[in-house]
């Protein structure tokens, strides 16, 4: 198994518990995180070598990053395990896959690459890489289908993890907030990458909140080696005094909170099935984006807002992801409860359509490729 970042831990660590309940003497081994390491995983790099983003950031890391695949593939190939799970990373994961099937090894693709938002080319790459996709978005199973490719929708893992109706109370309790404070998470990201360009912003908006609602209060997970650079962002734009940073419970923060910032990515998915209002935001390196921009297909590049059809929340993107816009986008939500009413409800039906028995979805469609 290769997975590439925090969100591709987690759920590669929900997978394996629906594989280790069906094969309990599974033996899982190549690139993971923690998550997948509390399974037993037998991690041979650590996923963060690949935790990178924007194009201008992999080429400056391109060298070490094909040099691992390399060697990954070389080992594969010399002790050829049953069946091989890419989850997610697709730039990193389908070149692999696509190599390993060609020398008859079975592979599986976790999170059907967004095809769908961009680079719709991409389908050529998948029916050649991979032997089955586990999609977690009802819809994508049928736009596979129409290229050749077999795929099975399993739900979204976090949709069962994720409470219906999280415990808002009780989060409080364990971040020894108060039932009665009004509580903004804020969530830069988990690569370094998205720290460096976004904590800047997203901290300079939350000073300039706390200056209309002096009261609030600031919540940011965190990932431990990310904590001296969320610090000195927070010193920087003169909150360091008033930031709680968490290390890791991203989801007790989310529960916890009122309202959320946050980067585009896994977490904006995550927020919205704890029902919480939000803004999206991100920023790479100009020319990242310049490359990117012509080759997206949909409106909007939030999970929440792409499978609401509509601008459920406010997405602010590169100059527009100043401290001022966000803090402008936050201050609208705080001030409209009937509004934060209206996008909780939108995001208890989306939370119902996803969630399904994903780790033995999954393992069924698995079990399936390995008889083929």
């Amino acid at each position: 198994m290769v997975a590439g970042e925090a969100s591709g831990d987690l759920l590669a660590g929900l997978l394996l518990d629906g594989m280790l309940r069906r094969w309990p003497d599974l033996q899982s081994r190549g690139i993971g995180g923690p998550q997948m390491a509390r399974r037993g995983f037998q991690a041979w790099w650590p996923h963060e070598k690949l935790a990178v983003s924007g194009y201008v950031e992999v080429l400056r890391r391109y060298r070490e990053i094909v040099g691992i695949r390399k060697q990954l593939r070389d080992r594969l190939v010399k002790e050829p395990p049953q069946v091989f799970i890419g989850v997610d990373a697709p730039d990193f994961n389908l070149g692999l896959e696509e190599s390993l099937k060609a020398r008859g090894i079975k592979t599986v693709h976790f999170v059907c690459p967004s095809i769908w938002a961009w680079r719709a080319e991409r389908v050529e790459k998948i029916r050649r890489s991979a032997d089955h996709v586990l999609c977690i978005f009802p819809f994508e199973p049928e736009l596979l289908a129409r290229s050749g490719i077999a795929a099975s929708y399993v739900g979204h893992p976090l949709a069962s993890v994720i409470p219906m109706q999280p415990d808002k109370a009780a989060a409080r309790r364990a971040l020894a907030l108060r039932e009665d404070d009004e509580v903004l998470a804020i969530l830069p990201g988990s690569r370094a990458s998205e720290v460096q360009q976004l904590a800047p912003r997203f901290f300079g908006a939350a000073a300039l909140i706390r200056k209309a609602r002096p009261a609030l209060k600031l919540v940011v997970p965190t990932l431990p080696d990310r904590k001296a650079a969320i610090e000195q962002a927070a010193r920087v734009a003169g909150i360091g005094g008033r930031l709680q940073i968490v290390a890791g419970q991203s989801h007790t923060v989310l529960a916890a909170c009122d309202l959320a910032l946050v980067a585009s990515g896994t977490a904006t998915l995550e927020a919205a099935l704890f029902k919480r209002p939000m803004v999206i935001a991100y920023a790479v390196n100009w020319l990242s984006y310049h490359i990117m921009k012509p080759k997206h297909l949909q409106p909007w590049i939030g999970l929440p807002n792409i499978l609401c059809g509509e601008f459920a929340v406010p997405e602010l993107l590169q100059r527009q992801a100043n401290p001022e816009s966000l803090a402008t986008a936050l201050l609208e939500w705080l001030e409209a409860p009937a509004r934060m009413a209206a996008v909780q409800q939108k995001f208890t039906a989306l939370h119902a359509q996803l969630q399904r028995d994903t780790a033995t979805l999954a393992t069924d469609a698995i079990e399936k490729v390995l008889e083929s």
